[in-house]
């Protein structure tokens, strides 16, 4: 028997489809940063938190010199490990704990980002989240039979130059679309 062909997202924008009910995916956009046999992860682009980056590194206490960087809100990045930091960035530079996404932009778990970035060392595009999202082997390609999402390649002019309000209908027009046109049937047309 032939087997499928694995579907690779990894750099891949998940859009939620206005049926999603899940109040954490609900009218959100999702950078797939790693996407196998094993299952999926990825990170909740489009939703900043009431917390700067001012304020979480002041409760990790480590002192953040970059002052381009002081309001610049932390995001929840999903609801798996939601007391964890992620940070998306590019360039890749070299961290203790990287995983690299296509060799494009980088999803680094290690405190040495976070000092380089509070010392204005860090790399040039970022974004901080708590939390990430996964799903198990399978699941991630169920929901999408089930027409939850809409994928398009990942963007990182979307990731790092836009508003996070932005990024949701940029990452839309991408496929044309506009979020108001959407219907549930989207997915069968």
């Amino acid at each position: 028997m032939a087997t499928m062909q694995q579907l690779d997202l990894s750099h891949h924008f998940l859009i939620a489809m206005p049926a999603m009910a899940d109040p954490y995916f609900a009218k959100s956009l999702t950078y797939v940063c790693e996407h196998n046999e094993q299952g999926a992860m990825g990170i909740v682009v489009n939703r900043p938190i009431s917390l700067t980056l001012k304020e979480l590194f002041a409760q990790i206490n480590m002192p953040l010199h970059a002052n381009e960087l002081q309001d610049m809100a932390v995001h929840f990045g999903g609801p798996v490990q939601t007391d964890r930091g992620f940070v998306l960035h590019e360039p890749m530079g070299t961290w203790q704990s990287t995983l690299d996404i296509k060799g494009k932009i980088g999803l680094t778990t290690s405190k040495d980002i976070l000092q380089a970035v509070g010392e204005g060392q860090g790399p040039h595009n970022l974004l901080v989240t708590l939390g990430y999202a996964g799903w198990s082997q399978g699941q991630l390609e169920e929901e999408l039979a089930q027409n939850a999402w809409l994928t398009v390649a990942a963007s990182e002019h979307i990731l790092f130059e836009l508003s996070a309000e932005e990024r949701l209908p940029a990452a839309l027009a991408l496929l044309g679309v506009d979020y108001a046109s959407l219907s549930e049937e989207a997915g069968h047309a």
